[in-house]
């Protein structure tokens, strides 16, 4: 078992936690039409969900979260924000947002008609979905490591520079408003891209002129890979290399969620005075005012000391090595996941782990609620629910590469006791996985199904 790491932190508040009884699972999963989304929180014992706005604040936060100003315009705290973004991020304008999907969604409505396309190395599931509403198509360009789980390559989220060369030569520069990479990929197993990967991507984009967006959710986890892995960056410290990064792009999106560490808000940033313009309208209609965007004082206040925090180099290693120890001891006890572990969740490789469950009926899906039947655990489906959509040319399901569960661990929430439930409850579904059933959708929305579906278990 490998050396878990000592948490940069003491404890000070603590929330209760109750295990429910196998036959108390069983009735709630079928009375969620077997969907984890529409399980209540309070009948989970490990919630690997998500890690977006699931952390514990600290106690700066929280201190911040006192200091609120809810002037309707103009709060303290608006402009404190205004100071970290400035320094860490460096565009020259910003709006808040309620959370990333927001961000996207006024990005995509400000630049996306219909009929254009939209190159990423992954798009993650909101992300292409509001590229979607718009009538937009988006474009994965990820390296080809990225759909081998057992591949150690230690920047599995670069972008192919060559498939986006060839993708921008055979398409018309009009129909692509803009490009992105996301940061780390969320899609393929929190996999990062390096700096110079990074800078390729950028020069590419510019030597077009395409405008170049980045997917900043985890950009400071990317960053401290950069440091860890990449060479001539273990000297430097992590703000300077997300300085870096940002400094190759003309804008980002921003889950404030994730690498600020707190549970609500985002942002859009961007350089372009005129499309700056465009997106305070876009973002009064849908989100409030430019000095709050949908967001509360004491909200703004905790992610301009969040992002400080979340670049934090002891906090980073503690991060990035918890998630290993859960990566390992699943690998030790014969769980195949994507490797290296990625810095916010572990991936199992469910299309692997349930080769007899062909993917029309949803590996994922089935591992994900025989996780909470065992255990209580949740975790999310990341393949063909959330992933495959129909070719409104051809007619055909698109599949993605992999069928993937993600346990994606909160952050500063749960100890190494929980990580070692985790592994011990993978080890009892080992022993009688190939008893599992496939799963099939009864009904469904038009996008982002998986949050909102209801399935079946095939008899």
């Amino acid at each position: 078992m490998p050396t878990y790491p000592a948490e940069p932190f003491r404890i000070k508040v603590v929330e209760p936690i109750r295990q429910t009884t196998r036959e108390e699972r069983e009735r709630l999963l079928a009375e969620a039409g077997y969907n984890v989304f529409k399980l209540a929180a309070e009948t989970i014992y490990i919630d690997l969900l998500t890690d977006s706005g699931t952390g514990a604040m600290s106690d700066g936060q929280w201190a911040g979260i006192m200091q609120g100003d809810e002037s309707y315009a103009g709060a303290k705290n608006f402009y404190n924000l205004q100071a970290a973004i400035t320094d860490i991020f460096g565009f020259k304008h910003w709006v808040p947002t309620h959370q990333g999907r927001a961000a996207e969604n006024i990005l995509c409505n400000t630049l996306v008609k219909a009929g254009d396309m939209v190159p990423n190395n992954a798009h993650f599931d909101t992300t292409g979905a509001n590229i979607r509403a718009a009538g937009g198509h988006p474009i994965d360009l990820v390296i080809d490591e990225a759909a081998i789980p057992s591949s150690t390559y230690p920047f599995k989220g670069n972008m192919d520079i060559a498939k986006l060369e060839s993708f921008i030569q055979s398409t018309d520069r009009e129909r692509i408003p803009f490009g992105m990479i996301t940061l780390t990929n969320n899609t393929g197993g929190g996999q990062p891209a390096s700096l110079a990967n990074i800078r390729e991507v950028s020069r590419v984009y510019r030597h077009y002129g395409i405008p170049f967006f980045i997917d900043a959710c985890r950009y400071a986890e990317n960053a401290y890979f950069i440091k860890l892995r990449e060479t001539g960056q273990g000297d430097r410290p992590v703000i300077d290399i997300a300085r870096e990064v940002f400094s190759l792009a003309d804008g980002c999106t921003m889950s404030a969620k994730k690498d600020a560490l707190v549970n609500i808000g985002g942002f859009l940033c961007m350089n372009d005075g005129t499309l700056f313009e465009a997106v305070k309208q876009e973002l009064i209609l849908r989100e409030g005012f430019p000095t709050y965007g949908g967001l509360a004082g004491r909200d703004l206040e905790a992610i301009a000391r969040g992002l400080y925090e979340g670049l934090d180099a002891d906090y980073l290693a503690y991060r990035l090595a918890q998630t290993a120890y859960l990566g390992e001891g699943l690998l030790a006890a014969g769980v195949p996941i994507v490797q290296p572990p990625g810095g916010h969740a572990i991936y199992v490789d469910a299309g692997a782990y349930l080769p007899h469950i062909p993917r029309e009926e949803y590996p994922g899906q089935a591992l994900t609620i025989a996780l909470y039947q065992a255990g209580g655990i949740r975790a999310v489906e990341l393949g063909s629910v959330a992933f495959a959509y129909t070719d409104q040319e051809t007619g055909e399901i698109q599949y993605p590469p992999l069928e993937l569960v993600r346990l994606a661990i909160p952050r500063r929430v749960y100890t190494r006791s929980h990580m070692d439930f985790v592994i011990s409850t993978f080890s009892e579904i080992t022993r009688q996985k190939d008893a599992l059933k496939g799963i099939r959708i009864v009904k469904e929305p038009k996008l982002l199904r998986h949050f909102t579906a209801d399935f079946e278990i095939i008899a």
